[in-house]
């Protein structure tokens, strides 16, 4: 049972027009957003962040922020969130089944993570995960990977979903109609 339910239509012209901002056209908001929108000015002040990290902005691929962002939310549990971003980007950005079922029940040695810097990607999010830092060694090998703007793109990537994966969670939104299950 949800904790924090999300808005239901109709909506105020406010949190509507904040709504259709979040999303692609002509989709209804998810539920996470509807969630958020009963605190309008939380919900205004990460819209801009949260359109940063999804946009053309960031400096990882999106093929490489998905990669982050679903073993995010896997590490964290967030099932919610894993299961939106598999279900809108992960044919997009060419995730096989086999590398969606290791961002949940395997790692960054799996055979199916065949490019390094996905496997480092993986890496990257356990560590912060497990350690809340990252190891010497493993950041040199990052380091030779990634730039320096990436490097803080990946850092504040998986920090973000940390927080939506403990939001989600926390509230216990309930999954979203057809978005897969770990």
């Amino acid at each position: 049972m949800s904790r924090i339910g999300a808005l239901r239509p109709p909506y105020g012209k406010e949190v509507a027009a904040q709504l259709k901002s979040m999303m692609p056209p002509g989709a209804p908001p998810i539920g996470l957003f509807r969630m958020f929108a009963r605190n309008l000015p939380m919900t205004r002040a990460m819209h801009g962040w949260g359109r940063y990290e999804l946009g053309r902005d960031l400096t990882l691929s999106m093929r490489e922020r998905e990669i982050v962002i679903d073993r995010t939310c896997a590490r964290c549990g967030c099932e919610y969130e894993w299961g939106v971003h598999v279900l809108t980007f992960g044919d997009r950005v060419g995730l096989t089944a086999e590398q969606i079922a290791s961002t949940v029940h395997g790692g960054a040695s799996d055979p199916c993570w065949t490019v390094e810097r996905e496997r480092l990607l993986l890496l990257a999010v356990d560590a912060l995960h497990d350690d809340n830092d990252i190891a010497d060694d493993l950041w040199s090998r990052l380091a030779a990977a990634f730039d320096e703007r990436q490097l803080i793109d990946l850092l504040l990537l998986c920090g973000w979903y940390h927080a939506i994966s403990f939001a989600a969670r926390a509230a216990r939104l309930p999954l979203e109609p057809r978005a897969p299950r770990f």
